[in-house]
């Protein structure tokens, strides 16, 4: 499971971690791997052009240290002080005493400490030094343009907004240059608790963060600029509280994944029911049966008006045209996909929210479902929204769910009491209590007509054979997400669920 910790969190721990261990421990451990991964990028260290944008922060020491710690290792390295009145001094002399070369960003005229050779590379032929008529700004480009790999340690975890003027200048070059860019804790110009990107943000191959996970790290549209996340353990761990946010790795699904046993029947498995499809739409029905099926359910009972499609391609599946209380026994129902909004839907999908079985409302179920009925329920509940769906729930625009994903798929969670899967390129699972669920296994090619239906049925037969909701949802997303990426591209909705037992990981569980 990877965590993440919000910025006060983390900033409350290193203080009473650095209470008990030698000034500048953390720093140093923090230098150490950040120095590691970039040579790990690099693959070979020596004669290779190391640029740090460093801030006034921490992160900023960070990265001077660590660009001392590669300039020992043979590599030439130069950093461009944005702030260089309040650059760390022990990082900054650090990089002299290693021989690297000094840019002050902001002042015309020179580059401050310039002159200072030894194994850094840019300095040796002084084209960037303090030379006449070469401004710092000039100075920085050219070092930055010759740059195998640039850090970015312009700003800290407190960081808010996007980048500054002279920031974004250097980001461009950056940009222009080619150079892998390694970003110090987290990508400058992004909000490490809640992912956003107010302006212009420093794009990473690969941040390296120290501690713990920030959520900004693995939430959209913060998590497109981080790149792959690195994390060095600096030992504030004993001294974090209970995360904001985690994300399931392979090992947590494999836990939590039901397994049929000796003793198992359909029942154990688990019965879902889906209410789903219409006269206009039966493709909705006939892609929610795929994923209940592929979901590992003992049996799927359908009910709606597009079963002839369904039992074409699925004759396994119990068909009735009746109402949901007619069908049989469930151990879940799935609700809403292609079912239109008409008062019909209304009907069955209040209906379905007054079992006491586990339900999953998704697509039209959630624009005919009451609110009240859903905040009633006793029984698990899952609800599916996209940012639209979601907004329309809220009363927002959508363009706010968008720019700021975890607050309101916790709002949502908390207001509907219910368990929100709120379906993006990173997928956010959020319960009315406790850290929000992040899931990035999927890929952009599952944006496509009818893959929320699959998702729906799948996580329905989850839910059927006992996961909770939150644990169904999260390990239905996560599947989802390695079955769009197991697919070749491109793929229709219907091809996903045969995906699934391909890279379903062997579950420890028994049913």
């Amino acid at each position: 499971m990877r965590y993440a910790h919000s910025v006060e969190a983390v900033r409350a721990a290193e203080r009473e971690l650095m209470a008990r261990v030698p000034e500048g421990t953390l720093m140093r451990r923090a230098a150490g791997g950040l120095a590691a991964a970039c040579a790990g990028m690099l693959g070979r260290v020596y004669g290779r052009r190391v640029v740090a944008l460093a801030g006034s922060g921490d992160n900023g020491g960070d990265a001077l240290y660590a660009l001392a710690l590669l300039a020992r290792r043979g590599a030439g390295v130069t950093a461009v002080l944005l702030a260089p009145d309040r650059a760390h001094a022990g990082g900054l002399a650090a990089v002299r005493a290693a021989g690297g070369r000094v840019i002050d960003a902001g002042a015309g005229g020179g580059a401050g400490g310039g002159s200072d050779g030894g194994s850094g590379g840019d300095a040796a032929d002084g084209s960037e030094g303090g030379a006449a008529g070469v401004s710092a700004g000039d100075a920085a480009g050219a070092a930055i343009a010759r740059a195998d790999l640039v850090l970015d340690g312009i700003v800290g975890i407190g960081g808010r907004g996007g980048l500054r003027p002279d920031a974004v200048r250097l980001a461009a070059a950056v940009r222009a240059s080619g150079a892998a860019v390694v970003a110090v804790d987290l990508p400058s110009g992004v909000d490490a608790e809640t992912g956003e990107t107010a302006g212009e943000a420093v794009r990473a191959d690969a941040t390296v963060t120290f501690g713990t996970y920030k959520p900004g790290l693995l939430i959209d549209p913060a998590a497109q600029y981080a790149g792959a996340p690195r994390l060095v353990d600096i030992g504030i761990g004993p001294y974090l509280p209970a995360p904001v946010a985690e994300a399931l790795q392979d090992a947590d699904v494999a836990a939590l994944l039901p397994a049929p046993t000796g003793e198992s029947d359909k029942y154990r498995r688990g019965v879902v029911g889906v209410v789903a499809g219409s006269a206009r739409y039966p493709g909705a029905a006939v892609l929610a049966v795929s994923g209940a099926l592929r979901g590992g359910s003992g049996a799927v009972r359908y009910v709606g008006s597009a079963g002839d499609a369904v039992i074409a391609r699925f004759p396994e599946a119990l068909v009735s045209a009746g109402r949901p209380s007619q069908a049989g026994r469930v151990q879940a129902w799935v609700a809403g996909p292609g079912l239109g909004r008409e008062e019909d839907a209304r009907a069955v999908v209040a209906e379905v929210l007054a079992a006491d079985v586990p339900v999953l409302v998704d697509a039209d179920g959630l624009a005919v479902a009451d609110r009240e009925a859903i905040r009633a329920r006793r029984a698990p509940t899952v609800l599916t929204p996209h940012a639209g769906e979601a907004a329309a729930l809220l009363g927002v625009d959508r363009a706010d769910v968008e720019a700021r994903r975890l607050e309101h798929v916790r709002r949502l969670a908390r207001e509907l009491d219910a368990v929100v899967l709120l379906k993006g390129s990173t997928t956010l699972i959020a319960a009315p209590d406790g850290p929000v669920r992040i899931n990035s296994t999927g890929t952009a090619w599952l944006s496509t007509a009818g893959s929320g239906d699959v998702l729906s049925g799948l996580i329905g037969s989850l839910l059927a054979a006992g996961l909770g909701g939150r644990d169904a949802a999260s390990v239905g997303a996560y599947l989802h997400g390695l079955a769009g990426r197991a697919a070749p591209v491109p793929f229709g909705a219907h091809e996903l669920a045969d995906r699934i037992p391909l890279v379903r990981p062997e579950g420890t569980g028994g049913r």
